[in-house]
């Protein structure tokens, strides 16, 4: 028995050499990450970018209402691409899929500087996500790869930098080019995403010459296209009710329909799923983890909540405080230096003690506690206690987002590393796109009716009709049409400001009031919705169970499982009959031995590459298929 043991051990070795891609030096990690980085950035300078030049490019399409279309059809697409990028990779490598979602990119941004209305940028947008929907995922995929778990929070400051880089530089260029009426001949808003050409170029270039490593890939199995297309079934109709909703009415035919059409595709993508088994997009295993289960609440709500401040944010300080896209942009740094902040704290914190709960923790309470009382803003809050609550906001955010990350990709195997990253990033993203489409919802829904009742509170006083007469005779043809339509009674004269509200600067202050404050209300309303989303995320926080982090990394525990199963699957075929019973049940009979038909590697926790192989396990104690809550990196072959 101690032979079979010994030649076990020995191939088990002798295959974890040749398979293992762990034991790169920090300075591997520092060139690998590097293209990760430029590919990080090309995205998160896009989110931030565009986010601080959409009124300005609204309003020059004529359709300020339609902005959310824009960004609805951005997050559509890269969330529904997203599980396809982590499946496929985890099969064919993540290189060739991360640069085909640079190029997809770029192609994107080249065509969105050539719109020409708001719908035509929505299709560019659409195109754009298609690439989006790979950066981010694959990226943290990667570093699973390449990283462990508890050591992964040192390597995490490259990405902060990359991403505070972009926060800083996007409000900023995106309001110099909002801002300028042409630059090179060209409308200046239209370099938001030119300027995205020469970054994805060069990101392709160091992408394909430094991301090298021995990725342990999974078996190929054939792709799950009428999965992919019942997601897309199930979710843009919902996307569309949530979005139009407010014009066509919730009980009108057409958003009935979206509905059930919703509905049918979600069910459908689940059913597919199932027949599918292994080889579906996001197999229907992974939810038997309560654990996993769990954060994909919270991902969801995160991601509701993150996507929806990011983009209202900007237009309280625009269209309230008259601020321009640069001085907007630069009003958002309070809530970057917050994530950053945070980030950097918590994945400090994370590798000294391998505890990750307790951040969670702090930042779903913040965020509950700031959204809440932002709904108490109005025009007259000073404005640095606008900027404190941002603040707030994005620390609470920089505890969660970090952190939940870290313990999605570490709650199930290694093998499944792409699948539970992009599993992560494809809830998130849900929560966004609902988020950011329920959210302007609601925000346009009330607006129009909050105008309507200030101008109606104001219209009697001296002040506001002296207004109205200087805006009718105004130079400016968009400020007199406004004044006109309010001189003449004319009830829809408020509707224009959901079009176009660049206008309202111009006008004079006791027109402007009435304004600003029924936007302020609006606003108001969003983020009491958001608080109240929040509470569901605290509770599931709160109640979520915190597992160990893995010593080794995904590709070294991918490794070593795969050369663990293979020195099995060799001892068991060596097995030769004699007579009734085989060598190996002989042997068995002879002296106690693992049941030779299943075994476990457990991730002893010294530190990468150091698993326990062959363990005898109780039979009620044997975790099934796929690893367990207390332990993810355990599995059975």
């Amino acid at each position: 028995m101690s032979s079979d043991a010994a030649v076990s051990g020995k191939t088990a070795a002798a295959v974890a050499s040749d398979t293992d891609p762990g034991g790169l030096s920090h300075r591997q990690i520092l060139t690998i990450m590097g293209g990760l980085m430029i590919g990080m950035f090309l995205a998160a300078l896009d989110q931030t970018i565009v986010s601080t030049a959409i009124r300005t490019i609204a309003d020059d399409l004529q359709g300020y209402s339609l902005q959310a279309w824009v960004t609805t059809a951005y997050l559509i697409t890269s969330t529904i691409v997203t599980p396809l990028y982590g499946k496929l990779s985890d099969m064919y490598g993540r290189k060739p899929f991360f640069m085909t979602a640079i190029t997809l990119f770029i192609v994107g941004s080249l065509l969105c500087s050539t719109a020409t209305s708001m719908y035509e940028l929505a299709g560019y947008r659409a195109l754009q996500g298609l690439g989006a929907g790979g950066l981010f995922s694959l990226a943290l995929t990667i570093i699973g790869d390449i990283v462990p778990p508890r050591e992964r929070a040192k390597y995490q400051g490259y990405f902060l930098a990359v991403f505070g880089t972009s926060s800083v530089l996007g409000p900023v260029l995106g309001g110099l080019f909002a801002g300028q009426p042409s630059i090179l001949w060209i409308t200046g808003w239209r370099w938001v995403f030119l300027v995205n050409v020469p970054i994805g170029l060069i990101a392709l270039v160091v992408v394909y010459k430094v991301l090298d490593y021995n990725q342990v890939k999974g078996v190929k199995r054939r792709i799950d296209w009428l999965g992919a297309g019942a997601l897309a079934v199930g979710v843009v109709p919902l996307l569309i009710a949530a979005e139009q909703g407010r014009e066509w009415g919730w009980g009108d035919v057409k958003t009935i329909i979206c509905y059930v059409v919703g509905v049918a595709g979600v069910a459908a993508f689940v059913y597919i799923e199932h027949m599918m088994g292994e080889a579906a997009i996001i197999p229907l295993r992974i939810f038997r983890n309560r654990v996993f289960s769990q954060g994909i609440v919270i991902s969801v709500v995160i991601g509701a909540v993150m996507f929806g401040a990011i983009s209202i944010l900007p237009q309280y300080f625009q269209v309230i405080r008259g601020s321009s896209p640069t001085v907007a942009g630069l009003q958002l740094l309070p809530m970057v230096v917050g994530l950053m902040s945070a980030s950097i704290l918590s994945g400090q914190m994370i590798s000294r003690t391998g505890r990750y709960k307790i951040f969670p923790m702090i930042g779903v309470v913040l965020i509950t506690v700031v959204t809440f009382l932002m709904h108490y803003v109005s025009v007259d809050t000073p404005l640095y206690l606008v900027m404190v609550m941002a603040f707030f906001l994005g620390f609470g955010l920089g505890n969660l987002m970090q952190p939940l990350t870290l313990a999605m990709q570490n709650v199930l195997p290694a093998k499944d590393m792409g699948i539970s990253t992009s599993s992560a990033t494809f809830f998130r993203q849900i929560g966004g796109t609902l988020g950011v489409a329920v959210f302007f919802s609601v925000l346009f829904s009330a607006m129009g009716p909050n105008i309507a009742d200030q101008i109606e509170k104001a219209a009697p006083t001296g002040q506001f009709q002296q207004g109205v007469r200087e805006a009718a005779a105004s130079s400016d043809p968009t400020v007199a049409a406004f004044g006109q339509g309010l001189a003449s009674g004319n009830p829809g004269a408020s509707s224009s400001v959901l079009n176009d509200t660049s206008f309202i600067p111009k006008l004079p202050s006791a027109v402007a009031e009435p304004l600003k404050v029924g936007f302020a209300d609006s606003m108001d309303l969003v983020f009491l919705s958001v608080s109240i989303m929040s509470i569901i995320a605290l509770i599931a926080v709160f109640t979520w169970k915190e597992v160990p982090l893995r010593g080794s990394s995904g590709s070294q525990a991918a490794a070593q499982d795969l050369a663990d199963e293979k020195a099995l699957n060799d001892a068991n075929a060596g097995s030769v009959p004699v007579g009734n019973v085989s060598v190996a049940e002989s042997v068995a009979d002879a002296a106690p031995a693992p049941d030779h038909g299943r075994h476990e590697v457990v991730d002893s926790g010294g530190g990468p590459g150091r698993h326990e192989v062959g363990r005898a396990p109780g039979a009620e104690n044997v975790p099934p298929l796929g690893g367990s809550e207390e332990h993810p990196g355990r599995h059975e072959a």
